[in-house]
């Protein structure tokens, strides 16, 4: 075992700078396996650090090699299975347990023994052993190989201390002056014993020598300890002189800290003196400002929004802890309410004022050169304009900074000047937009005369004939009543030089009866383009007013029900009481809107009555007013989508497409209504020219409208329309046959989608076009018949035959088909007669077909070419059945085209 060891330790060990202390032969328990060795290492650098290697020989059985180590400072655990029998197991736990079996019972202890002193030795963390005999923890393991492992080298390496560069060369220079020191060590040590005793012995005597000195030493220590026992009671005296001083010094510190103390304080009462005073203090001018301030200059207006703001900056401060208890503060807050009070009464009293005068503040030319108000509104009305308010925004909006402090300060007056606002505007726009839709109605109906000499604006506003003949539009629904009411018969009069009320594609079709003059749709048009321009304008710059004025673009106000601080912290906000509680909104954008909706309660009625007067005079106004109505709707929602403005016109665009719809939803039901004269011919329906005229009119108002979508709609529903009507029409037709009618009418649809190239109505126009050629076709076989009767009887029975089986140059000798049968029908058509009967035919073509159309040459051409088919056929039966016969027919087909052209000629 020791070769063993000495092999490892020069070659596994002693190049990784490590010292082999104990091994045992050991292999794993449970397996056969070759053996291997468990070695207690440490390393000769320090920090020492001690492991257990696992070292194993390499298969070829030469040389060993390194296969595992362990820190033993991760070994948790060791296990020697029995404490009081001899067993060569153990185990050894790190992070898994090892179970090991060693070759004898003596190398195990020998092994365990050595871990137990490493452990107390060199870790911190002790390991934990397990039935080891205290015996072997304790003594030292017997002598012999293990003891010099495990004991020995242990010990010679706490021991051993390495040499320095002079140690080793007095070593060598002794050894080179002995000769014998390599070769007899013995006797080189006895030397070296011999010279250190007689270098002891020297030491003795010069120590012994030097007593003398050792006194004088002495001597002199016991004078140097008086001088310091002198030192030390100087040194006393000093330290009681500098205690008296020490204590003068503290009596000084503390009076200084005292004044230190009071001038602080001194200090902070002069901050919070100095705090109070600015933040606190109010002017002179600024108290004189709201106790007296002119509010109708605008110079007494900027002072007292300067005041008021000071004001407000006052009562705000963010007083600190205690000033609320001080008297002076109390008073100067008291004084601060008494000012918030009267400013607010002042400024309510004053805006109240303006409100209920605000007609006074409007520097109108009209009123400079005397005239009165009625005056300025009719002169406004007779022109279709309503009367504009911006003098008076301008003129209040200079109170917008104090309405915005009322705001802060006292809410319920600010509410209260809302309400007195909106209820006073809400009686001028209401008596403003009324007559003003009185005259858009009165233009509409067109009984008022536009220019000079108009008598409406001298009239009295209460007497006029315009409020009698439009009372029955002001209804709550906003909608039309009372069939017999007089401005219906201002809507109707005049029927001979304009359309009823009631306008139908069938009445389009008839232009000469219904006279539709378009200048009066244009009219309507430039009316209610006028209208909602007007109105446009005026929503927007009173919401744009309200939103300034009343300050409601910055915060959101407070919600019902929710209080505010005001008196130095007091609760004080209440939810006003009545109707304008619902003001109170959680957003200010509500309550803008709320505010607008009650000023301008009457547009949406008034806008309302105008569209069912618009389109009870004529329904296709209904497309001009969607179109118009889509347009300024899609501008407001650009501008603010939220706005009143948009809401409202939004509301009423509803009511407008509803109309669209019910017009067209009218026409589709008087189509199917119609009723054709039993003894004329049918002709052009009236709703297919009436679609046409619809069409165009359509494409005219709609061109680059936002609503062409609905337009589109409209389209196929009415054309489906049409084509199931015609075809209705044409059933029922008893003069004219189907196919004239299908014909007729088809050709007119098709050729006016053609010229309006309606995108949405390509598939119709295709389709259109298919059923006008069908139905010439078929018109112009079942009209043509068959000209030549008997002769045409005649090939025939000769394709039946042929059709029979019998060969065609056979035919000729059928007895009822041959060739002498065949001569005899021919001699009954001579050129004559067939041109006696072509003449017949187009006179009957003729009395089928309308003028309008123009289609009876079309007609004619195609009867032509299939009469030429005809005869083109008959003469190549003769020439296959009848060959080398000679037979031909009594006309050519120059013939026959010089009896088609002079007789269209002819007529």
């Amino acid at each position: 075992m020791t070769a063993i060891k000495h092999a490892l330790q020069r070659d596994i060990f002693t190049p990784n700078d490590e010292r082999l202390l104990s091994i045992v032969n050991v292999c794993k328990a449970g397996k056969k396996k070759k053996n291997c060795f468990l070695c207690a290492t440490v390393t000769t650098e320090r920090p020492v650090q001690v492991r257990v290697v696992k070292v194993k020989k390499s298969d070829k059985g030469d040389f060993y090699k390194r296969q595992m180590a362990w820190e033993l400072r991760d070994l948790a655990e060791v296990d020697a299975k029995d404490a009081s029998k001899e067993n060569p197991e153990f185990d050894l736990h790190f992070e898994k347990v090892y179970r090991w079996v060693a070759s004898s019972t003596a190398e195990k202890n020998s092994f365990i023994s050595c871990i137990w002193k490493l452990n107390q030795r060199y870790l911190r963390k002790k390991v934990e052993f397990v039935n080891v005999s205290s015996q072997l923890l304790e003594e030292s393991v017997p002598s012999g190989e293990s003891q010099s492992v495990a004991g020995g080298d242990e010990d010679a390496l706490d021991n051993y201390q390495e040499l320095n560069a002079r140690e080793e060369q007095d070593i060598e220079g002794m050894m080179e002056v002995c000769e014998y020191a390599i070769s007899n060590a013995e006797a080189f040590a006895e030397k070296l014993s011999k010279e250190l005793q007689v270098l002891d012995g020297a030491n003795i005597h010069s120590i012994m020598a030097s007593e003398k000195q050792v006194n004088i030493l002495m001597q002199l220590l016991d004078e140097a300890l008086s001088e310091v026992d002198t030192i030390e009671g100087k040194m006393s005296s000093y330290e009681e002189m500098l205690q008296s001083v020490k204590e003068q010094m503290d009596q000084i510190s503390q009076s200084n800290r005292l004044i230190q103390i009071s001038n602080t304080n001194n200090g902070k009462l002069l901050d919070e003196i100095q705090f109070l005073v600015n933040y606190m203090d109010l002017s002179k001018g600024h108290i004189r400002a709201l106790q007296e301030g002119d509010l109708s200059s605008s110079k007494g207006i900027e002072a007292c929004i300067n005041a008021s703001e000071a004001l407000l900056q006052c009562m705000n401060v963010a007083l600190r802890p205690g000033h609320e208890k001080l008297m002076a503060v109390k008073q100067q807050q008291h004084l601060f309410t008494e000012l918030r009070d009267t400013f607010a009464r002042r400024l309510t009293n004053h805006l109240n004022n303006v409100f209920v005068h605000q007609p006074l503040l409007i520097p109108c030319a009209a009123y400079v050169q005397g005239h009165d108000q009625s005056s300025v509104l009719s002169q406004h009305m007779a022109e279709l304009t309503l009367p504009k308010h911006s003098p008076l925004h301008r003129d209040l909006l200079r109170y917008a900074k104090l309405m915005e402090w009322l705001k802060n300060t006292q809410r319920e007056k600010y509410e209260g000047l809302s309400r007195t606002y909106v209820d006073y505007m809400t009686r001028l726009y209401e008596r403003e937009i009324k007559d003003f839709f009185e005259v858009a109605k009165i233009k509409m109906a067109g009984t008022a005369k536009e220019g000079k000499g108009n008598k409406f604006a001298t009239l009295p506003r209460k007497e006029s004939a315009l409020k009698q003949e439009t009372e029955s539009l002001h209804g709550s629904s906003g909608k039309l009543t009372g069939s017999t009411s007089s401005l219906n018969k201002l809507a109707v009069q005049g029927s001979s030089s304009r359309r009823s009320q009631s306008s139908s594609l069938l009445d389009m079709g008839n232009m000469s009866a219904s006279d539709l003059d378009v200048a009066d749709r244009t009219k309507f048009d430039k009316i209610f383009e006028q209208v909602l321009s007007e109105l446009e304008p005026l929503c927007l710059a009173e919401q744009d007013f309200i939103s300034k004025f009343f300050k409601l673009q910055q915060h959101p106000t407070l919600a019902q029900g929710e209080v505010e601080e005001s008196d130095g912290g007091v609760p004080s906000r209440q939810p006003p009481p009545g109707e304008y509680r619902h003001f109170i909104s959680s957003t200010e954008k509500d309550m803008v809107r709320l505010m607008m909706n009650k000023v301008f309660q009457s547009i949406e009625t008034e806008l309302n009555s105008l569209i069912a007067l618009g389109d009870k005079i004529d329904s296709f106004h209904s497309l001009y007013m969607l179109v118009k109505m889509s347009h300024h709707v899609w501008t407001a929602e650009n501008v603010d989508p939220a706005s009143y403005l948009s809401t409202t016109l939004g509301n009423v665009l509803v009511t407008v497409k509803r109309n669209f719809d019910k017009c067209i939803s009218g026409q589709i039901r008087q189509m199917e209504e119609v009723k054709i004269s039993k003894k004329s011919k049918v002709g052009i329906l009236p709703f297919v020219a009436g679609f046409e005229e619809f069409a165009e009119l359509a494409e005219t108002i709609f061109r680059n409208a936002e609503r062409r979508g609905d337009l589109d709609k409209a389209y196929v529903k009415l054309i489906r329309a049409v084509f199931m009507n015609v075809e209705k029409v044409a059933n029922e037709s008893q003069k004219t046959p189907c196919d004239v009618v299908m014909m007729e009418n088809f050709h007119h649809i098709f050729s006016t989608l053609s010229h309006l190239k309606i995108s949405c109505l390509e598939t119709e126009r295709r389709e259109a076009k298919h059923k006008y050629t069908d139905h010439l076709q078929s018109y112009v076989i079942n009209s043509l018949g068959q000209p030549l009767e008997k002769l045409n009887h005649f090939f025939e029975g000769v394709e039946a035959r042929v059709a029979q089986g019998v060969r065609e140059d056979e035919v000729s000798y059928q007895l009822a088909f041959n060739k002498q049968e065949l001569r005899k029908v021919i001699k009954e058509y001579p050129g004559k007669e067939v041109k006696k009967g072509l003449d017949n035919l187009y006179k009957k073509v003729d009395k089928h077909l309308c003028e309008e159309e123009s289609l009876l040459q079309v007609v004619w051409h195609s009867m032509q070419d299939e009469f030429i088919c005809q005869y083109k056929h008959f003469e190549g039966l003769i020439g296959r059945c009848y060959p080398g016969s000679g037979i031909t027919m009594e006309f050519t087909i120059g013939d026959m085209l010089e009896y088609f052209s002079s007789i269209a000629q002819s007529h």
